[in-house]
C-alpha cells in the first residue's frame, strides 16, 4: 500500500532520508558505513549491490546479452542499450528549460544546462581555472603535466588529444584534400580551409567583447581574451614565472635549458627565436627594415612593430584596465600600469633590497649605489677645468 500512498516510514538517521522499505534503507546505509559486501573474484573490487558485481562481472567475461534489435551492437548492460536505442528512434526525452533543445541522454543535458548557468564545477588543481566539463579538465591538466599520450607511428611526435593526432598524420601520406578555389592552396583538412578563406574574404567572426577587436580565428580571440582577464595559465617549474601563450613559455623555458634552435649559416650565432635570427641576417645581407608606415615612412623589421606604430596615427588604444578604465596603445604599457593598482614591485635592488615597479626605476636607483662605489679621485678628475695653452 506505501507504493500508492507515497508513504516513507523509514528514515536514514545520518542524513534524513527516508525509504518505503527497509531492505531500502538498509542498502543506503552502506553508503555512510562505506559496507560493501559484494566482492569482484577477479580483480578485488568491491560493491554495494550483487547486481552491480553481475555487471561488472562482465568486463571480465566480454559479456554483452543486450543486443540492439536494429543494427545489432550489443552491451553489457539494458541502460546502455537503451540509450543506444535513442540513435535510431531519435527520441530525446532530456528537454532544457531554458530554451527548449532537447537531448538523448540526461548527461547531455547536465552539460549543456552549464551554458546558462556558467557553472564551472571542474577546477585545476594547480591553477585554479575551472572548467564546465570533467572532459575539459583533463585535457587542460595535460599543459602542466606535459603528458602527450598520443603518439604518432610514423615520426613519435606526440600529442595532447586525439584529434590533433588525427591531423597530423594526413602530413605523412602528404594527402591534402581541400583546395582552395582563390589560389589553390590545399589543406589537410576543412577547418583549416575554412580558416584560410578568411584571407580572401577579409572576415572576423569572432569579437572580443570588452573592446570590440575581431578576429578570424576562435584560438586568436581566446589568446586575446587573456589580456583583459590576466590569466596566465602556463606556469614555469623552474621559477614561477607565468605565461599567457604556450608559445611565450616554450620561449621561457629555454633560458633555463640553455638551448638556441636556430643558428646563422653566415658566423654561427645561434638564437632562441626564428624571428631574432632573421633579425641577425639582415647584418649580413645588408637588408633594410621591410615594413614601412604609408604616413611617416618609419620603417620597422617586424609587421608587429609596425601595427603598434600605426595606433600613434589612428589613436587607437586597445588595452584597457579594468580598474580605472584608462586605455593604452600595446599590452606592455597596461602590465607596468596595472602595478599602481596591485602594488607589485618586481624589480629589487641587489644592493639594497628596495624594489620598484618598474625597471626604469631600478636602473636610476642603481646610479646611487655606483657613485657611492666610485673613487674620489675619479669624481675629481671628472670636474678638472681644462686649461687651454
Amino acid at each position: 500500500m506505501r507504493i500508492h500512498t507515497g508513504e516513507k516510514t523509514f528514515t536514514c538517521p545520518q542524513c534524513g532520508k527516508s525509504f518505503s522499505q527497509s531492505s531500502n534503507l538498509n542498502l543506503h546505509m552502506m553508503i555512510h558505513t562505506g559496507e560493501k559486501p559484494f566482492t569482484c573474484t577477479q580483480c578485488g573490487k568491491s560493491f554495494i549491490h550483487s547486481s552491480s558485481l553481475n555487471q561488472h562481472m562482465r568486463i571480465h567475461t566480454g559479456e554483452k546479452p543486450f543486443s540492439c534489435t536494429q543494427c545489432g551492437k550489443s552491451f553489457d548492460c539494458s541502460s546502455h542499450l537503451n540509450k543506444h536505442m535513442r540513435v535510431h528512434t531519435g527520441e530525446k526525452p532530456f528537454t532544457c528549460t531554458q530554451c527548449g533543445k532537447s537531448f538523448s541522454q540526461s548527461s547531455s543535458l547536465n552539460k549543456h544546462i552549464r551554458n546558462h548557468t556558467r557553472e564551472k564545477p571542474f577546477t585545476c588543481t594547480q591553477c585554479g581555472k575551472s572548467f564546465s566539463q570533467s572532459s575539459f579538465l583533463n585535457l587542460h591538466m595535460m599543459i602542466h603535466t606535459g603528458e602527450k599520450p598520443f603518439s604518432c607511428t610514423q615520426c613519435g611526435k606526440s600529442f595532447d588529444c586525439s584529434s590533433h593526432l588525427n591531423k597530423h598524420m594526413r602530413v605523412h601520406p602528404g594527402e591534402k584534400p581541400f583546395t582552395c578555389t582563390q589560389c589553390g592552396k590545399s589543406f589537410i583538412n576543412s577547418s583549416s580551409l575554412n580558416q584560410h578563406m578568411r584571407i580572401h574574404t577579409g572576415e572576423k567572426p569572432f569579437t572580443c567583447t570588452q573592446c570590440g577587436k575581431r578576429f578570424s580565428r576562435s584560438s586568436s580571440l581566446k589568446k586575446h581574451m587573456r589580456i583583459h582577464t590576466r590569466e596566465k595559465p602556463f606556469i614555469c617549474t623552474q621559477c614561477g614565472k607565468s605565461f599567457s601563450q604556450s608559445s611565450f613559455f616554450n620561449l621561457h623555458m629555454m633560458i633555463h635549458t640553455g638551448e638556441k634552435p636556430f643558428p646563422c649559416s653566415q658566423c654561427g650565432k645561434s638564437f632562441i627565436r626564428s624571428s631574432s635570427l632573421n633579425l641577425h641576417m639582415m647584418i649580413h645581407t645588408g637588408e633594410k627594415k621591410p615594413f614601412t608606415c604609408t604616413q611617416c615612412g618609419k620603417r620597422f623589421i617586424h609587421s608587429s612593430s609596425l601595427n603598434q606604430h600605426m595606433r600613434i596615427h589612428t589613436g587607437e588604444k586597445p588595452f584597457t584596465c579594468t580598474q580605472c578604465g584608462k586605455s593604452f596603445d600595446c599590452s606592455s604599457h597596461l602590465n607596468k600600469h596595472m602595478r599602481v593598482h596591485t602594488g607589485e614591485k618586481p624589480f629589487t635592488c641587489s644592493q639594497c633590497g628596495k624594489s620598484f615597479s618598474q625597471s626604469s626605476s631600478l636602473n636610476k636607483h642603481m646610479r646611487i649605489h655606483t657613485r657611492e662605489t666610485t673613487p674620489m679621485h675619479s669624481v675629481c678628475e671628472e670636474f678638472q677645468p681644462i686649461i687651454i695653452p
